[in-house]
């Protein structure tokens, strides 16, 4: 099956054409803010870290900004650095310009302050979004769509309706040659048994595991007990007793799916079919960590209603809480509700995802993205310096 994407030079292909402004350090958010603004089709990636960071935090943060600059949904690059930060802004320009060749650097330490800046980076995404208006989707095989699959403000409905829809939607994905990218780390705790049986092999089943112990340890050194403090009052608040009873319900996103393979944040999942990657529960970082993956699209499932986008990835709202739903319409793409009220099968569900996921794929805009849902944040790994 084809579909209409961008082609990049790095052999990778897009379902947008966007311009990234990357700050390399949080003192220069604002003059990306005010350039980004000024693009209609740029996005800002601010985030509050560059600087008092070591080690693998410092080249988690470098490389996931380096992700985001070779994401096939951006078409263009601007590096904005500040001159002093610790991400040092011609080492990420380099970087990305290796894989992206329309990418630019600006550093303000050696242009001028902020005003100056801020004019000369409108006038260079200006010039870019010129040369992206020339460029025209081609066709791509199916096979080249990565998913994103995520779920947050989960309730009763994400486990019985949402999730087992998304489940049938990952299985046409995979039969098609797709990659779905699913996470979550904290929130498949009890559900390692369902996990092991889906592992296409011991070694996938293993770094799951491992994962889920890693996080459990770091929460017991803090003297919180996750299976204990699990779900969240949000999530009791929709109806889930038990940290267990949310991850069955979080599994669900994979279908009968194999998982064919599970790599650390920051990865690129590179095989056809379910990867694994460990990521927080968190809702940004989640993201970040899937996008980073590859993923184009990222089908977002929620109970109580959370309307985050993401910067680099259109994400596609879907509940299926017919209270939540109601009110707040604007914020989702699907309403399955009629699954929990029996009026639609959740194969059903899924063929709805699966059309629209298509759409999505070659224009349309989701929800989030004309709300002005773009979100972006780095996840960091260590304390902060003083």
């Amino acid at each position: 099956m084809k579909l209409k994407m961008y082609a990049r030079p790095n052999g990778t292909y897009g379902v947008r054409n966007r311009i990234a402004v990357i700050p390399t350090v949080a003192c220069a958010n604002h003059v990306a803010e005010q350039i980004a603004a000024a693009v209609e089709n740029a996005d800002a990636y601010c985030h509050p870290y560059g600087c008092d960071q070591l080690g693998r935090d410092l080249d988690l943060s470098f490389n996931c900004l380096k992700a985001m600059g070779t994401h096939p949904n951006n078409g263009a690059v601007l590096v904005l650095g500040l001159g002093c930060e610790e991400i040092l802004p011609h080492d990420l320009y380099d970087a990305i310009k290796a894989e992206q060749p329309m990418t630019e650097l600006l550093v303000m330490q050696e242009y001028g302050g902020s005003t100056a800046s801020i004019e000369r980076g409108i006038e260079i995404c200006r010039a870019f979004e010129k040369e992206l208006a020339k460029q025209e989707r081609v066709d791509a095989d199916l096979s080249n769509l990565t998913v994103g699959l995520e779920c947050g403000g989960s309730d009763f409905s994400s486990g019985i309706a949402s999730n087992p829809s998304l489940g049938e939607f990952t299985a046409k994905l995979c039969a098609a040659g797709g990659k779905a990218v699913f996470g979550e780390t904290t929130e498949l705790m009890g559900a390692e048994e369902i996990l092991r049986g889906h592992a296409a092999t011991p070694e996938v089943f293993d770094f799951i595991d491992q994962r889920i112990k890693a996080v459990e340890q770091v929460a017991l050194d803090m003297h919180v007990d996750l299976r204990g403090t699990q779900p969240s009052p949000g999530n009791i608040e929709g109806g889930l007793s038990t940290i267990e009873e949310k991850s069955l319900g979080g599994v669900m996103k994979i279908g009968q799916e194999k998982i064919v393979d599970a790599i650390p944040f920051g990865a690129k999942a590179t095989k056809p079919g379910v990867t694994y990657v460990d990521t927080p529960g968190n809702d940004l970082a989640c993201s970040l960590g899937i996008a980073c993956a590859g993923a184009q699209i990222i089908i977002f499932t929620t109970g109580r209603g959370t309307p985050m986008g993401f910067a680099s990835s259109p994400v596609y709202k879907v509940t299926a809480n017919a209270f939540i739903a109601g009110i707040m319409a604007e914020n989702f793409d699907l309403d399955l509700s009629e699954i929990i009220e029996g009026d639609m099968t959740i194969r059903q569900g899924g063929e709805k995802l699966w059309k629209d996921i298509l759409a999505v794929a070659e224009g349309k805009e989701t929800v989030a993205e004309r709300l002005g849902h773009r979100e972006f944040s780095l996840y960091r790994v260590s304390p902060i310096l003083t």
